[in-house]
């Protein structure tokens, strides 16, 4: 769970372009299969909807020795923190891409 907590919050941090994020819910996990010790397990993040302070993903982690989905966390949802710690609005409607905001710092 401390793994699909910090990889969401990566990934909300890359998306909102902001490291101050806080996870505020996390819905039931349904476990669907195993991992063995030595397996690799990969987490999917997916972006279901934007709020004005938020961002809800979906989650699912798979093994990648077997290819099985482990669990899925149908939402989680992230706050961005202003400055002053408090929620604040973050302005982003679309998924992101780091490279592409590379390549327009220039402009």
């Amino acid at each position: 769970m401390q793994w699909i907590d910090e990889e969401a919050a990566l990934y909300a941090l890359v998306q909102l372009d902001n490291p101050k994020i806080v996870t505020k819910y996390i819905s039931d996990i349904n476990f669907q299969d195993k991992a063995e010790k030595g397996d690799i397990v990969e987490i999917g993040m997916e972006v279901l909807r934007y709020g004005k302070t938020s961002l809800t993903i979906r989650c699912e982690a798979r093994n990648m020795m077997t290819r099985k989905t482990i669990i899925t966390i149908d939402n989680i949802t992230m706050v961005n923190l202003g400055p002053d710690g408090k929620p604040a609005p973050h302005h982003k409607t679309q998924i992101e891409f780091v490279k592409d905001r590379l390549g327009n710092e220039d402009k």
